[in-house]
């Protein structure tokens, strides 16, 4: 008898990025009511296909116990490292005894609080039993431009360049190989190092309300997309 595949989330949440505003990082800003990194995981919850949510956070933060969350969907891993890389295969690591080989991780960014579930069910259904996984991206519509001392030298072209967002997802062991190869330096997402390992995973039409906070900007950017969210939502009861 064959076994279901598994869907499982992991936030890699123990950077101490505090570009946006008070000495505090990021993902534990309030947007409202929740923090973003609440916000963040209650996305990954809204697909009932995911069947746990693992955080990953920092050894010296413990802002996260105080954290209003489904303790029965959601683990906090205290095992974070220096870069994102390192807190994602560490995280792996950790759940190595509870997982399958072919269990999907879907790693999500814990400042991306406004991803939608049409977004994660399309990533779900489109990229499926790919052995390649996949990601949610956009294509770029802009115009690009190369510079050098602050002028414009070039256009670059855009024809099949996507701007890549998560969830990107793919095999527990496809991932946890690809992150097992040294040096960890240049990996910036997940797919960057299942590409060095010489496949393709596959892009899916993300949105351009599934921002990440960076900067002040995108704080009030995110609140808005969440007001306006909560104001259809309410509008449809």
């Amino acid at each position: 008898m064959s076994k279901s595949i598994r869907y499982v989330g992991l936030i890699p949440a123990a950077g101490a990025g505090t570009r946006v505003g008070p000495d505090i990082p990021k993902q534990f800003l309030r947007l409202g009511q929740r923090t973003i990194l609440e916000l963040a995981i209650a996305a990954m919850l809204a697909d009932a296909r995911i069947n746990r949510v693992f955080v990953v956070v920092a050894a010296s933060e413990d802002r996260w116990q105080s954290l209003d969350v489904d303790a029965e969907r959601v683990e906090f891993l205290v095992v974070g490292g220096a870069t994102r890389a390192q807190s994602v295969r560490n995280g792996l690591a950790a759940i190595r005894a509870r997982m399958h080989d072919d269990d999907r991780v879907l790693v999500h960014d814990a400042a991306r609080p406004c991803l939608g579930a049409a977004e994660l069910a399309r990533l779900i259904d489109q990229v499926g039993a790919d052995d390649r996984g996949g990601l949610l991206a956009i294509p770029l519509t802009d115009t690009l431009k190369r510079s050098e001392d602050g002028r414009a030298v070039a256009t670059v072209q855009r024809a099949g360049l996507w701007r890549a967002q998560t969830p990107q997802m793919f095999g527990f062991a496809a991932l946890r190989a690809a992150l097992a190869v040294e040096p960890l330096d240049g990996i910036t997402d997940e797919a960057s190092a299942i590409e060095r390992q010489g496949s393709a995973p596959l892009l899916v039409l993300g949105s351009a309300t599934n921002i990440k906070i960076t900067t002040m900007r995108d704080l009030e950017h995110a609140r808005a997309i969440l007001r306006e969210r909560e104001l259809c939502d309410n509008a449809l009861r």
